[in-house]
């Protein structure tokens, strides 16, 4: 029982004691997803590395790049990705066109979901803009 500035009498403090237990499992139940160039050193924090590009990135070897999972079904399709070019004036179509193909792969995206659902995840890309890319769109898509 606490008492507040105002004279109110409170259990709060209580309660957060109680489930301070409960609150620490829910945090570890949360997972993280990372975003990473696949050019930037891979790390043991990255966890599970997801390659989100639907092409190899150029120069780089299977073992440098390190990647564990490469779903080349949830990446934007050809025809989006070449008509973005990555230009961020295209940014608000592109995300909108690439969430309306991802809705329409619920089964490779409830494989996501659940391969995040594991542990920490990092969702590595190739472009150079880390504002604007498939990666980022995918995060916001799946709500993390």
């Amino acid at each position: 029982m606490v008492v507040t500035r105002m004279g109110k009498i409170t259990e709060r403090r209580a309660r957060v004691k109680r489930n301070s237990g409960v609150e620490s499992k829910m945090k570890k139940a949360r997972r993280h997803v990372r975003l990473k160039r696949v050019y930037e050193k891979p790390s043991k924090e990255d966890g599970v590395r997801i390659l989100v590009e639907r092409l190899w990135p150029r120069g780089l070897t299977k073992e440098k790049a390190r990647i564990d999972l490469w779903p080349k079904e949830i990446a934007p399709s050809d025809g989006l990705r070449k008509w973005f070019g990555h230009d961020p004036a295209k940014w608000d179509d592109f995300r909108k066109r690439y969430e309306a193909e991802l809705k329409k792969k619920k089964e490779a995206i409830e494989r996501l979901r659940r391969k995040v659902g594991e542990g920490d995840v990092t969702f590595v890309y190739a472009a150079r803009d880390e504002a604007h890319n498939s990666a980022v769109a995918l995060k916001r898509f799946l709500g993390f």
